[in-house]
């Protein structure tokens, strides 16, 4: 793991109060949560810090507001969710301001064991603007304000690639910044696989666009034995190669990039493997009639890979003993269409004695959809956190904590 103080470094908390940096970003529907998974994945950290006895005070944002106090993404919701999980009752301030007089009031008067919620931190405008003006250096000193004993945990690894006033403005008036266990979790699982993995070493990208992945592919193929390539992205490889993809997803300006890549493959020794035929229709949809074709003829586009594909991906993973995949096979959300990135689930899903590693948000869907979240061995709260560390990135909210001595 990156040599980051954590949760465990903090000690004599009775009484004092601590700022915690989640991620509840929950999908809401009508006001109610349709999913309780990341504010399940922050209760170990704030029942450590609870049994502990110190002040909790949570902060988050939820959806994309841009400074405005939209009702619909309050995190008004996420308060009895916590309480109930928690055994405690959390307390809630519904305040435009995030930071204002009665959130003031609530923080100092908080008590030993005691939990409150902050309003969403979009609802500042300058949230999202830290280090680019004077009004977002203010918003950072006002939420570390709320914790005066200088204690902050980042446990928001959703949000670690940005530079936010909550998870790294804060960290400039805090005495002690570490990571929380969800972070922990998550730089120790993608740093041991990317920076020191167990050989053979398998990576799988997939998913609509080459260029969401440009550096990714570029880092990893410096690191992998194996790199299979699968989803929209690989239909510009293959047109790199000369091979007809009808009207299959391709970026035209990404070819000779998606050549270099190829040579470079060859170079390093490592196994760049692309689809060998595929599942084609003549139009994006879940009832599109469709055939099995080695390559995309004129009129029809490639939705999924085909058998062989499956066969020869499958049989790549045999023996893998670190696996990192990043992006669904094919448009899994069409039963018609999830037939490669079931394969691959279950391939991954059995290997024995593997480090799995899923990340972004379409294949962590994909996993927990197809049943396989059991049996991963981690899987990634952070879609656009997990793709700038496999990129070799420093991610901000990380840098921002404390190193251990």
């Amino acid at each position: 793991m990156l040599n980051k103080k954590t949760v465990d470094d903090l000690k004599d908390l009775k009484g004092k109060k601590v700022l915690v940096r989640c991620d509840f970003n929950v999908p809401l529907k009508d006001g109610v949560i349709q999913n309780y998974n990341r504010i399940d994945g922050a209760l170990p950290t704030i029942k450590k810090l609870l049994d502990q006895g110190a002040k909790v005070i949570l902060c988050s944002h939820l959806g994309k507001p841009k400074g405005e106090p939209l009702p619909e993404m309050s995190l008004s919701p996420v308060a009895p969710a916590l309480s109930e999980r928690l055994g405690v009752p959390v307390k809630f301030i519904s305040d435009p301001q995030v930071t204002g007089e009665e959130t003031r009031k609530a923080a100092a008067d908080l008590k030993d064991g005691e939990v409150l919620l902050l309003e969403n931190t979009r609802y500042r405008g300058e949230e999202t603007k830290y280090g680019k003006d004077e009004a977002a250096e203010k918003y950072a000193e006002e939420l570390a304000a709320l914790c005066d004993d200088g204690i902050f945990v980042d446990d928001a690894f959703g949000t670690a690639h940005r530079a936010h006033c909550s998870n790294v403005g804060v960290t400039k008036y805090c005495k002690e910044n570490v990571v929380g266990y969800l972070m922990e979790k998550e730089i120790r699982f993608l740093g041991q696989a990317v920076e020191n993995p167990v050989r053979p070493f398998v990576a799988i990208l997939g998913g609509a666009k080459v260029s969401d992945k440009l550096n990714v592919i570029n880092n990893l193929l410096d690191k992998v034995d194996t790199l299979i390539i699968g989803g929209g992205m690989a239909y510009t490889f293959l047109k790199a190669e000369g091979q007809s993809i009808g009207n299959s997803l391709c970026e035209e300006d990404k070819l000779s990039y998606c050549l270099d890549m190829l040579k470079k493959a060859e170079e390093k020794g490592v196994k760049l493997l692309l689809p060998v035929d595929h599942v084609a229709a003549e139009k994006f949809a879940a009832d599109a009639p469709h055939k099995v074709v080695d390559e995309i003829p004129e009129g029809y586009m490639g939705l999924d890979i085909g058998p062989k594909s499956i066969q020869r991906f499958t049989e790549a993973l045999q023996g893998a003993k670190t696996v990192v995949w990043n992006g669904p096979m094919g448009v899994f959300e069409f039963e018609a269409f999830a037939a490669g990135t079931l394969a691959i689930c279950k391939a991954v899903a059995e290997l024995k004695d593997a480090t799995t590693v899923v990340g972004g948000g379409d294949s962590v869907n994909a996993v927990k959809r197809l049943g396989f979240a059991d049996r991963m061995t981690h899987i990634s709260t952070g879609g656009g956190a997990s793709l700038e560390f496999l990129e070799g990135k420093e991610l901000p909210g990380v840098a921002a904590a404390d190193n251990k001595d």
